[in-house]
């Protein structure tokens, strides 16, 4: 039987993890290399799509956009000219695959999972949404914090050509092309058990990025709308770092079990309540109500990460720097130190900022 090179690919990594993880993990594996494969099979060419006489309308735009941007990615970013988001694949699912992060009850420290390519990272992602609330709800029997949330997009770090998918085809065009420049940049450089390297990277990327291509692309509704889409993230972010903040003071303290736990119940009410107001002050938009679908929990919180802890300083490098090329070039440098050193110089150039953002894109 001949396999495609995706194929190999797929079964390749299965291999290598049957090798590094114990039998309890490899239905965990075998979902995953089967998630991707799958995904892989269903995307055709951007061509094929918008040549097909019954592609719907407004999905032939929106390719021809993506299309444009992945362009503006290679040509004016400098972002890897592969194969990756030169496909499309239609899912009949809201997400692409649903991550579990987990804590204790009394801790915002998420549980760490550790893969042979990805390193070590506070989630598990399944493509099927049944088998992560089933993994969710066992987490939960062990006294775990849970937190289930839909993911529309992730990046395999250039190891398989992630096709576009219907999960975030449809977004307003500045916010697609922030999606596609911050998934392109981890291709750039990664290191492994460094997410706010990682993040803050591909974030100022994904800013310096977007900024560019409203400027070429863009007109003033589409620049205005992307403004106010990034005040309501950072009010939004702003106010799950608060009720952070005072969680971690809460667990840090003396009380009892009993008090932190009514303390807590106290804080996630008090989230909730804050939210309704920052949404009238929205005129009501409703974007992050996804958010509070579940119980609230410290798993919610732990999830978003100091993902832009470095971004000033990625600024600092790329204004020093000048060219995109030279500012990755910078970056691999950085990526190649140990990791308290790596983040010494990162300090230097700009410090870090408490702003938050959440984990999946």
């Amino acid at each position: 039987m001949k396999f495609s090179r995706t194929a190999k690919g797929c079964m390749l990594m299965c291999a290598a993890a049957t090798m590094l993880v114990s039998c309890s993990s490899l239905n965990y594996y075998a979902q995953a290399a089967q998630g991707q494969l799958t995904l892989l099979s269903d995307a055709r060419p951007i061509e094929e799509w918008l040549a097909d006489q019954n592609t719907d309308a407004k999905l032939r735009t929106r390719l021809a956009t993506a299309r444009q941007i992945r362009t503006f990615a290679v040509h004016e970013l400098g972002l890897p000219d592969n194969n990756s988001y030169k496909n499309y694949a239609s899912l009949a699912r809201p997400f692409v695959l649903w991550n579990v992060v987990a804590t204790p009850e009394l801790s915002l420290k998420p549980v760490q999972w550790c893969f042979p390519v990805a390193g070590c990272v506070s989630y598990r992602g399944y493509y099927s949404k049944e088998d992560a609330a089933a993994y969710g709800r066992e987490l939960r029997a062990a006294g775990n914090d849970v937190q289930v949330g839909g993911v529309p997009a992730y990046s395999t770090l250039g190891w398989f050509n992630d096709p576009l998918i219907s999960t975030f085809i449809y977004y307003p065009d500045a916010e697609l092309a922030r999606l596609l420049f911050h998934e392109l940049s981890h291709q750039v450089v990664y290191v492994q058990g460094d997410s706010q390297f990682n993040e803050s990277f591909a974030s100022a990327v994904e800013e310096a990025g977007v900024e560019r291509w409203l400027s070429s692309y863009g007109n003033q509704a589409m620049r205005d709308n992307y403004i106010k889409f990034s005040a309501r993230k950072k009010e939004f972010l702003k106010l799950l770092l608060t009720c952070r903040s005072a969680l971690e003071e809460t667990y840090a303290s003396k009380a009892s079990q009993a008090n932190k736990r009514a303390a807590k119940a106290r804080l996630f009410q008090k989230l909730k309540d804050d939210y309704q107001l920052l949404k009238l002050s929205w005129g009501g938009f409703a974007g992050y109500d996804r958010f509070f679908a579940e119980p609230l929990s410290n798993a919610h919180l732990a999830s978003i990460a100091t993902y832009n802890d470095f971004i000033p300083a990625f600024r600092a490098l790329l204004a020093r720097e000048k060219t995109f090329s030279r500012f990755y070039a910078a970056a691999r440098v950085l990526a190649e130190l140990d990791k308290d050193e790596r983040h010494t110089q990162l300090k230097r150039l700009g410090g870090p900022i408490a702003v938050v953002a959440a984990a999946q894109q």
